[in-house]
Protein backbone atom coordinates (compact mmCIF):
# COMPACT_ATOMS: atom_id res chain seq x y z
CA UNK A 1 0.00 0.00 0.00
CA UNK A 2 1.50 3.51 -1.35
CA UNK A 3 2.45 6.15 1.79
CA UNK A 4 -0.42 9.02 0.50
CA UNK A 5 -3.54 5.38 -0.50
CA UNK A 6 -2.20 4.77 3.26
CA UNK A 7 -3.01 7.95 4.49
CA UNK A 8 -6.24 8.54 2.38
CA UNK A 9 -7.24 4.79 3.87
CA UNK A 10 -6.84 6.59 7.45
CA UNK A 11 -8.35 9.83 7.02
CA UNK A 12 -11.58 8.37 5.83
CA UNK A 13 -11.63 5.84 8.67
CA UNK A 14 -11.07 9.11 10.90
CA UNK A 15 -13.99 10.92 9.41
CA UNK A 16 -16.50 8.33 9.43
CA UNK A 17 -15.84 8.26 13.03
CA UNK A 18 -14.84 5.06 13.63
CA UNK A 19 -11.59 2.67 14.24
CA UNK A 20 -8.56 2.69 12.10
CA UNK A 21 -6.87 0.10 10.66
CA UNK A 22 -3.58 1.93 10.51
CA UNK A 23 -1.99 3.50 13.51
CA UNK A 24 -0.11 6.25 12.21
CA UNK A 25 0.25 7.34 8.61
CA UNK A 26 2.75 10.33 6.69
CA UNK A 27 0.37 12.85 5.60
CA UNK A 28 1.05 15.55 2.89
CA UNK A 29 -0.09 18.71 1.12
CA UNK A 30 0.95 21.10 -1.61
CA UNK A 31 2.45 24.64 0.09
CA UNK A 32 3.57 27.15 -2.39
CA UNK A 33 5.12 24.62 -4.77
CA UNK A 34 5.94 22.07 -2.18
CA UNK A 35 5.21 19.43 -0.66
CA UNK A 36 4.75 18.99 3.27
CA UNK A 37 4.81 16.08 4.94
CA UNK A 38 3.74 15.44 8.70
CA UNK A 39 3.59 12.46 11.12
CA UNK A 40 0.26 11.63 12.20
CA UNK A 41 -0.54 9.49 15.20
CA UNK A 42 -3.93 8.70 16.36
CA UNK A 43 -4.44 7.39 19.90
CA UNK A 44 -6.05 3.72 20.98
CA UNK A 45 -10.24 4.25 20.20
CA UNK A 46 -9.74 8.62 19.28
CA UNK A 47 -10.84 10.78 15.95
CA UNK A 48 -10.61 13.48 14.94
CA UNK A 49 -13.43 15.13 16.92
CA UNK A 50 -11.09 14.56 20.23
CA UNK A 51 -8.70 17.25 18.71
CA UNK A 52 -4.78 16.82 17.51
CA UNK A 53 -2.27 18.22 19.13
CA UNK A 54 0.24 19.76 16.29
CA UNK A 55 3.71 19.85 17.14
CA UNK A 56 7.16 21.60 15.39
CA UNK A 57 10.55 20.42 15.52
CA UNK A 58 13.58 22.55 16.22
CA UNK A 59 16.37 24.18 14.11
CA UNK A 60 17.03 22.43 11.05
CA UNK A 61 15.87 19.38 12.39
CA UNK A 62 13.02 17.28 11.83
CA UNK A 63 9.76 15.17 13.42
CA UNK A 64 11.23 11.40 13.78
CA UNK A 65 14.22 13.31 15.98
CA UNK A 66 14.53 11.30 19.78
CA UNK A 67 12.41 14.13 21.49
CA UNK A 68 9.59 14.69 18.90
CA UNK A 69 9.29 10.94 18.27
CA UNK A 70 9.03 10.08 22.21
CA UNK A 71 7.02 12.80 22.51
CA UNK A 72 4.20 11.63 19.97
CA UNK A 73 4.35 7.98 21.84
CA UNK A 74 4.25 9.66 25.58
CA UNK A 75 1.09 11.45 23.66
CA UNK A 76 -0.73 8.85 22.14
CA UNK A 77 -0.35 6.40 25.58
CA UNK A 78 -1.64 9.45 27.56
CA UNK A 79 -4.77 9.22 24.81
CA UNK A 80 -3.95 12.25 22.12
CA UNK A 81 -3.70 12.42 19.36
CA UNK A 82 -0.32 14.25 17.51
CA UNK A 83 0.77 15.87 13.96
CA UNK A 84 4.46 16.13 13.84
CA UNK A 85 4.76 18.06 11.32
CA UNK A 86 8.29 18.73 9.41
CA UNK A 87 9.34 22.49 8.52
CA UNK A 88 10.14 22.37 4.64
CA UNK A 89 13.02 24.58 5.11
CA UNK A 90 12.42 25.72 1.41
CA UNK A 91 13.30 21.59 0.05
CA UNK A 92 10.25 19.58 -1.33
CA UNK A 93 9.11 16.64 0.95
CA UNK A 94 11.97 17.01 3.45
CA UNK A 95 13.09 14.62 5.71
CA UNK A 96 15.81 14.05 7.90
CA UNK A 97 18.57 17.23 9.19
CA UNK A 98 19.31 19.75 6.91
CA UNK A 99 22.17 19.17 4.92
CA UNK A 100 24.57 21.61 5.28
CA UNK A 101 25.99 20.87 1.59
CA UNK A 102 22.74 22.43 0.17
CA UNK A 103 22.22 26.44 -0.10
CA UNK A 104 20.56 27.96 2.66
CA UNK A 105 17.07 29.65 1.10
CA UNK A 106 14.85 29.33 4.05
CA UNK A 107 14.14 31.78 6.49
CA UNK A 108 13.21 31.54 10.53
CA UNK A 109 9.88 33.77 9.75
CA UNK A 110 8.83 30.77 6.84
CA UNK A 111 7.81 28.60 9.72
CA UNK A 112 4.91 30.82 10.61
CA UNK A 113 3.34 30.43 7.26
CA UNK A 114 3.76 26.66 7.23
CA UNK A 115 2.19 26.06 10.68
CA UNK A 116 -1.11 28.28 9.62
CA UNK A 117 -1.02 25.63 6.44
CA UNK A 118 -1.31 22.67 8.73
CA UNK A 119 -3.79 24.41 10.97
CA UNK A 120 -5.99 24.89 8.33
CA UNK A 121 -4.92 21.13 6.81
CA UNK A 122 -6.47 20.14 10.20
CA UNK A 123 -9.51 22.12 9.92
CA UNK A 124 -10.40 20.69 6.63
CA UNK A 125 -10.00 17.12 8.02
CA UNK A 126 -12.90 18.40 10.60
CA UNK A 127 -10.56 18.55 13.41
CA UNK A 128 -12.14 21.60 16.13
CA UNK A 129 -9.71 21.76 18.63
CA UNK A 130 -6.19 22.03 17.89
CA UNK A 131 -3.43 22.87 20.85
CA UNK A 132 -0.08 23.96 19.24
CA UNK A 133 3.53 22.50 20.35
CA UNK A 134 7.05 23.55 19.28
CA UNK A 135 10.44 22.65 20.80
CA UNK A 136 13.55 25.04 20.88
CA UNK A 137 13.00 27.19 17.71
CA UNK A 138 10.34 25.52 16.61
CA UNK A 139 8.70 27.13 20.28
CA UNK A 140 9.65 30.30 19.17
CA UNK A 141 8.25 29.44 15.54
CA UNK A 142 4.84 28.52 17.73
CA UNK A 143 4.40 31.59 19.55
CA UNK A 144 4.84 33.64 16.82
CA UNK A 145 1.86 32.07 14.89
CA UNK A 146 -0.07 32.68 18.11
CA UNK A 147 0.32 36.37 17.47
CA UNK A 148 0.81 36.72 13.39
CA UNK A 149 -2.34 34.89 12.16
CA UNK A 150 -5.72 34.65 12.74
CA UNK A 151 -6.14 31.28 14.80
CA UNK A 152 -9.57 29.80 15.07
CA UNK A 153 -9.91 26.67 16.90
CA UNK A 154 -6.20 26.36 18.29
CA UNK A 155 -7.13 26.57 22.12
CA UNK A 156 -3.00 26.96 23.30
CA UNK A 157 0.27 25.83 22.97
CA UNK A 158 2.72 24.13 25.21
CA UNK A 159 6.30 25.70 24.10
CA UNK A 160 9.10 23.41 24.92
CA UNK A 161 12.32 24.93 25.56
CA UNK A 162 11.52 27.65 23.61
CA UNK A 163 14.17 29.55 22.05
CA UNK A 164 15.68 33.16 23.49
CA UNK A 165 17.34 35.71 21.65
CA UNK A 166 19.71 38.69 22.79
CA UNK A 167 21.52 41.16 20.46
CA UNK A 168 24.78 41.23 22.55
CA UNK A 169 24.61 37.20 23.22
CA UNK A 170 23.73 36.32 19.39
CA UNK A 171 26.82 38.49 18.75
CA UNK A 172 29.12 36.87 21.34
CA UNK A 173 28.26 33.50 20.26
CA UNK A 174 28.48 33.76 16.67
CA UNK A 175 32.12 35.15 17.41
CA UNK A 176 33.00 32.68 19.92
CA UNK A 177 31.69 30.09 17.47
CA UNK A 178 33.50 30.94 14.34
CA UNK A 179 35.70 33.28 15.23
CA UNK A 180 34.27 36.03 12.71
CA UNK A 181 32.08 39.12 13.66
CA UNK A 182 28.32 38.40 12.84
CA UNK A 183 28.01 42.46 12.64
CA UNK A 184 29.64 42.98 9.71
CA UNK A 185 28.42 39.77 7.59
CA UNK A 186 25.30 41.54 8.63
CA UNK A 187 26.03 44.58 7.06
CA UNK A 188 26.97 42.94 3.56
CA UNK A 189 24.01 40.78 3.72
CA UNK A 190 21.75 44.08 4.29
CA UNK A 191 23.07 45.76 1.97
CA UNK A 192 22.04 42.98 -0.80
CA UNK A 193 18.70 42.74 0.90
CA UNK A 194 18.14 46.76 0.24
CA UNK A 195 19.22 46.64 -3.01
CA UNK A 196 16.65 43.62 -3.78
CA UNK A 197 19.24 41.40 -4.07
CA UNK A 198 18.28 39.00 -1.45
CA UNK A 199 18.15 35.86 -3.21
CA UNK A 200 22.14 36.57 -3.81
CA UNK A 201 23.58 33.62 -2.84
CA UNK A 202 26.96 34.19 -0.58
CA UNK A 203 29.48 30.83 0.11
CA UNK A 204 31.75 30.03 2.70
CA UNK A 205 29.26 31.73 5.48
CA UNK A 206 28.97 29.99 8.76
CA UNK A 207 25.32 30.14 9.25
CA UNK A 208 23.01 28.62 12.58
CA UNK A 209 24.97 24.88 12.95
CA UNK A 210 26.86 24.69 9.24
CA UNK A 211 30.25 26.05 8.95
CA UNK A 212 31.30 27.35 5.64
CA UNK A 213 28.11 27.07 3.86
CA UNK A 214 26.06 28.77 1.33
CA UNK A 215 23.49 31.10 1.93
CA UNK A 216 21.32 33.66 1.00
CA UNK A 217 21.38 36.92 1.77
CA UNK A 218 17.44 37.39 2.70
CA UNK A 219 18.06 34.34 4.70
CA UNK A 220 20.85 35.18 6.70
CA UNK A 221 19.04 38.47 7.66
CA UNK A 222 16.06 36.45 8.62
CA UNK A 223 18.16 34.26 10.63
CA UNK A 224 20.90 36.96 12.00
CA UNK A 225 18.68 40.47 12.20
CA UNK A 226 17.67 42.78 14.66
CA UNK A 227 14.42 41.35 15.49
CA UNK A 228 13.02 41.12 19.17
CA UNK A 229 10.92 38.67 18.18
CA UNK A 230 13.11 35.99 17.95
CA UNK A 231 13.11 35.83 22.19
CA UNK A 232 9.94 33.94 23.01
CA UNK A 233 9.39 35.64 26.31
CA UNK A 234 9.07 39.05 24.23
CA UNK A 235 6.30 36.98 21.90
CA UNK A 236 4.40 36.18 24.69
CA UNK A 237 3.83 39.16 26.55
CA UNK A 238 1.16 39.74 23.34
CA UNK A 239 -0.33 36.37 23.26
CA UNK A 240 -3.74 36.02 24.03
CA UNK A 241 -4.51 32.23 25.15
CA UNK A 242 -3.14 29.73 27.29
CA UNK A 243 0.23 29.21 26.79
CA UNK A 244 2.54 26.29 28.46
CA UNK A 245 6.23 26.96 28.82
CA UNK A 246 8.07 23.88 29.72
CA UNK A 247 11.86 25.23 30.46
CA UNK A 248 15.02 22.59 31.82
CA UNK A 249 17.03 23.14 34.74
CA UNK A 250 20.19 22.50 33.02
CA UNK A 251 19.34 23.25 29.80
CA UNK A 252 22.66 24.85 28.75
CA UNK A 253 21.12 25.70 25.24
CA UNK A 254 18.23 28.15 26.51
CA UNK A 255 19.75 28.49 29.32
CA UNK A 256 18.38 31.69 30.69
CA UNK A 257 14.82 30.79 29.85
CA UNK A 258 13.55 30.71 33.62
CA UNK A 259 15.16 34.30 34.07
CA UNK A 260 13.49 35.43 30.90
CA UNK A 261 10.35 34.52 31.97
CA UNK A 262 10.15 36.63 35.04
CA UNK A 263 9.56 39.76 32.84
CA UNK A 264 6.60 38.10 31.06
CA UNK A 265 3.28 39.93 33.15
CA UNK A 266 0.60 37.76 31.41
CA UNK A 267 -1.94 35.69 33.29
CA UNK A 268 -2.58 33.31 30.47
CA UNK A 269 0.96 32.10 30.75
CA UNK A 270 2.53 29.27 32.69
CA UNK A 271 6.02 28.27 33.57
CA UNK A 272 6.91 24.57 34.23
CA UNK A 273 10.56 23.83 35.07
CA UNK A 274 11.39 20.26 35.05
CA UNK A 275 14.29 20.10 37.51
CA UNK A 276 17.75 17.61 36.51
CA UNK A 277 16.08 18.06 32.58
CA UNK A 278 18.62 19.82 29.75
CA UNK A 279 17.79 20.84 25.96
CA UNK A 280 16.65 17.74 24.57
CA UNK A 281 14.71 16.30 27.65
CA UNK A 282 16.31 12.63 27.33
CA UNK A 283 14.73 9.29 28.53
CA UNK A 284 12.48 9.83 31.52
CA UNK A 285 12.68 13.56 31.21
CA UNK A 286 10.50 13.11 28.13
CA UNK A 287 7.95 11.69 30.23
CA UNK A 288 7.65 14.76 32.04
CA UNK A 289 6.93 16.20 29.18
CA UNK A 290 4.50 14.40 28.39
CA UNK A 291 2.80 14.69 31.70
CA UNK A 292 2.69 18.39 31.69
CA UNK A 293 1.11 18.65 28.57
CA UNK A 294 -1.43 16.28 29.09
CA UNK A 295 -2.42 18.29 32.19
CA UNK A 296 -2.62 21.50 29.99
CA UNK A 297 -4.16 19.89 27.19
CA UNK A 298 -5.91 17.59 28.79
CA UNK A 299 -8.07 20.91 30.28
CA UNK A 300 -8.24 22.66 26.76
CA UNK A 301 -9.53 19.75 24.72
CA UNK A 302 -12.42 18.27 26.96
Amino acid sequence: MSVRFASFVFLFALLAGIASPLEAAEVTQSYKGLTLNANLEMAEEKTFMDGVILITHGTLAHNKMEIIDTLQRHLKERGFNTLAINLSLGLDNRHGMYDCKITHTHKHSDAVGEIAAWVKWLHSQGVEKIVLAGHSRGGNQTARYMVDRQVPKVLGAALIAPATWDKDEAASSYKKNYKVSVNSLLGKMNRAVIAKKGDEVFGDIDFIYCPKTSVTAASFVDYYGEDKFLDTPTVLVRVKLPILVIAGSEDTVVNNLPEKMTGVVNNQIKLAVIEGAGHFFLDFYAEDVADRISDFAGELLQ
